[in-house]
């Protein structure tokens, strides 16, 4: 039998004289095949055979099947868009503020929806290299329902000190932090992972004031998950978007005492001499913006989403003078006394529900990652999204805005109303895909949505990856 043409919703073919496929039993947790005579027929479709024989194909996608609704096809699902100023609906206007964390370290955040008194509240933590800008999409949208904040990691975006950490005569040049002796303020400054751990804690405590469902995208993710496993009081739900597995190079001095005595420097001010020319090559490159224009295009998998204000305000960042010796500290900083599997593990000990929602086309934290957290939380809601990266929450909002809605009603009622893509029971452990139609700038766009149910098993994906691709050869063989 010859292939000629395959959709989500039939495939048609050419057959020779006989045809024989093998397909998934659905009643089967483990994959067993079955084989299935079709009629001589001049085509079929996927639709006629999964309504007749209760079946579901063999997707070849890595790691992934595809499960449909009852007929086979499937379904698409239309979502709210963002608001967009139509009919006065500009969505929840957004406030700006500065949080005194420490003396010459102030925290920018941004705030929507605080008339929502008894609201939820929900705090979004941002990659590396952006800052609370990166989702005013979310801001401006949640905040009609929740008390929402963002907030800029020390170092990064607008929180980066007000003056130079190590001022003298150097400290006239155009990069501050290049001088040779640090401020006491700055004397045991390090931008790393338990830096950002502490300063979350200490804003949910002081500016939030109560519990929060906390969101981090990349290095956001690995920070939020970090502060949930040593705050489990202070955080009612973890979303991860497309979250850094890992961050930082050099040992940390607490776990490794002995081995952190090798490096004489682990990113605190002033930085070393050879640092310094170092870091001055080294920023001039990423600093430049055909540099930062690039890795938008990569990161990005839809390149019709509009990144003109994403692009100029990293740009202004890279701009202020502390920028370039931040960005060194940040490189250098030792890792954290937790690493992502270990705060993980101590997440799910501590019975803290999370949700994975990730881009499928990221080209940096691949689905792979995303997978294997899945496996370890096997109850953890995941959902891939595609087209996709690794800003999900950026180029897809509106699909973000609305899981994120869903997850956050099915804790706060305590199961009462479903997760999103939820209507019947086996899908919460077969899972389920759909097509989710949104309207943006008055244009109609669509991703597909898979959502892994509690059944997912890494290994079975993988046994059902080959044996999809085997039947796939052994067909086209007949």
């Amino acid at each position: 039998m010859e292939l000629v043409s395959c959709s989500h919703s039939s495939i048609s073919c050419h057959q020779k004289p006989s045809i024989s496929l093998r397909f998934l039993d659905t009643n089967c947790f483990n994959w067993r095949p079955r084989r299935i005579s079709l009629p001589r027929s001049k085509s079929f479709t996927c639709a006629s055979l999964v309504s007749t024989h209760n079946l579901l194909v063999a997707d070849g996608d890595f790691g992934t099947r595809s499960v449909t609704d009852k007929s086979g096809e499937i379904t698409k699902l239309n979502i709210p868009g963002l608001p967009d100023g139509s009919e006065g609906n500009n969505g929840s206007p957004i406030s700006s503020s500065f949080w005194d964390y420490k003396p010459k370290l102030s925290v920018h955040y941004e705030t929507s929806g605080m008339e929502n008194t008894h609201a939820p509240a929900v705090l979004f933590l941002p990659g590396f290299g952006v800052g609370t800008f990166h989702f005013e999409k979310q801001l401006r949208d949640l905040g009609c329902d929740y008390r929402v904040w963002a907030l800029d990691f020390l170092g990064q975006g607008m929180s980066l000190p007000g003056e130079d950490p190590t001022p003298g005569s150097e400290g006239e040049r155009d990069f501050w932090g290049f001088g040779e002796e640090s401020q006491p303020w700055a004397s045991e400054l390090v931008y790393s992972v338990d830096l950002w751990r502490d300063q979350v804690q200490h804003f949910v405590e002081q500016v939030i004031g109560e519990p929060v469902y906390i969101v981090g995208n990349s290095l956001g993710g690995f920070v939020a998950l970090y502060f949930a496993a040593c705050c489990p009081h202070l955080v009612k739900g973890i979303t991860l978007l497309n979250a850094t597995p890992f961050w930082g190079f050099l040992p940390n001095p607490e776990r490794s005492p002995r081995l952190s005595k090798i490096f004489r420097w682990s990113g605190t001010f002033p930085l070393p001499a050879s640092i310094r020319k170092l870091t001055e090559i080294v920023w001039q490159k990423i600093s430049d913006p055909k540099s930062i224009e690039q890795i938008l295009k990569q990161v990005y998998a839809d390149h019709s989403t509009d990144v003109n204000m994403v692009f100029s305000r990293i740009i202004e960042i890279t701009q202020h003078p502390a920028a370039a010796a931040s960005f060194a500290s940040i490189m250098f900083a030792p890792t954290g006394q937790l690493s992502f599997q270990e705060a993980l593990s101590r997440c799910q000990i501590q019975g803290i529900p999370i949700c994975l929602m990730y881009g499928k086309e990221d080209p940096w934290v691949r689905p792979i990652w995303g997978l294997q957290v899945k496996r370890k939380v096997p109850d953890a809601p995941y959902y891939e999204i595609s087209p996709a990266g690794h800003c999900p929450h950026d180029e897809v909002p509106e699909v973000i805005n609305f899981l994120l809605r869903g997850w956050i009603e099915n804790l706060e009622s305590d199961g009462s109303i479903a997760l999103p893509f939820i209507e019947e029971p086996e899908y919460e452990e077969l899972g389920v895909s759909r097509e989710l139609e949104y309207a943006r700038e008055g244009m109609r766009k669509s991703v597909q949505v898979r959502f892994f149910g509690s059944k997912f098993s890494f290994w079975n994906q993988m046994s059902s990856f080959v044996k999809s691709h085997l039947a796939n050869l052994w067909i086209v063989s007949r």
